[in-house]
């Protein structure tokens, strides 16, 4: 779907921001703790980055890759030397139209890799999955953080496994389910409707047994939403994390459809340097993680734009 005139010119209106508006929020922003697993990941001072490693058949991006344990355990281990601080392991894709997998050809897909990966790397490993059964398998193998894109709609015992077993939980929000998620009508207010179904995901986490230490939130960036909301939540990404201020905030835009629209068809391998564009503006808007199949590249994005943050602190603080 192209975005009209009126549209476009919406869209420049939310993306205009100034220092002046966000500098006392970087001045604010102080050395925080995310506890996943055995360690404390450090969040707030710099940006983490979260290699992408889907083994599946069908991922919109990547899809049939790194199906082969070797190919997998071998992007990983790139990944780690480009920079990456955690890597986020997916065995069933979430584009739209994709096919659901069972229980058992998931965790054949996910277990394997996560053995191999926590024998040999020291970065933190992350499970991308809906179902509990799989997480606790996951993390059993070697993962520390569970990533639900249903923020514990599909399966509230998610939340139990974290609190059991002590694993970080990323609360995503998406609407609807696996098959109708990416074709729902859009809702009218987009932040509030993502800000009140976190907080509702939260409720339920904490109800469980999870520590508010243990979480984080994504506003879900490419799910359930319009090209123009999309946009709209990076360009006020400030104001949801200021909302969610004591979670670490995950960004993922990585080769995004939504991008190649705004760039007249662009195809999946031509999205990197609009990635980038919008991992800058969420660095500059306050996300702590950003979810990157391009490591090297968002390494380097986020080195940049986490030194202007600093120069701008620096210079308020004067």
């Amino acid at each position: 779907m192209e975005l009209t005139c009126v549209a476009q010119r919406h869209i420049e209106r939310l993306l205009i921001f100034t220092f002046a508006s966000i500098l006392p929020k970087f001045v604010c922003m102080k050395e925080r703790h995310w506890k996943i697993g055995r360690r404390v990941l450090v969040f707030g001072e710099r940006t983490l980055v979260m290699g992408v490693l889907n083994v599946t058949p069908d991922s919109f991006s990547d899809g049939g890759q790194f199906l082969s344990p070797e190919r997998a355990v071998e992007r990983a281990a790139e990944m780690v030397s480009d920079g990456a601080d955690i890597i986020d392991i997916g065995g069933e894709s979430t584009r739209p139209g994709a096919e659901r997998v069972t229980i058992e050809e998931e965790k054949s897909r996910v277990v394997p890799i996560i053995e191999r990966l926590a024998a040999s790397l020291t970065v933190a490993l992350s499970i991308d999955t809906t179902k509990s059964a799989i997480a606790r398998a996951a993390v059993a193998a070697g993962a520390e953080i569970i990533n639900d894109i249903s923020g514990l709609r599909f399966d509230p015992v998610l939340a139990n496994v974290a609190a059991e077993t002590g694993a970080g939980l990323v609360l995503m929000h998406s609407r609807g389910d696996a098959r109708t998620m990416h074709s729902l009508e859009p809702v009218e207010d987009i932040l509030t409707e993502v800000e009140e179904s976190l907080r509702l995901s939260i409720n339920i986490a904490t109800e469980r047994g999870v520590e508010r230490e243990a979480l984080a939130v994504d506003p879900g960036i490419g799910f359930s939403k319009s090209d123009r909301q999309n946009l709209e939540l990076l360009a006020r990404l400030d104001t949801f994390a200021q909302s969610f201020r004591e979670f670490p905030v995950l960004i993922g835009t990585s080769r995004k459809s939504f991008l190649g629209r705004i760039l007249d068809g662009a195809s999946v391998e031509e999205r990197l340097h609009a990635t980038m564009a919008t991992v800058t503006a969420a660095v500059l808007h306050g996300a702590n993680i950003v979810r990157l199949h391009d490591v090297k590249a968002g390494v380097e994005t986020v080195r940049v734009a986490d030194a202007i943050k600093s120069a701008a602190r620096s210079e308020q603080v004067v």
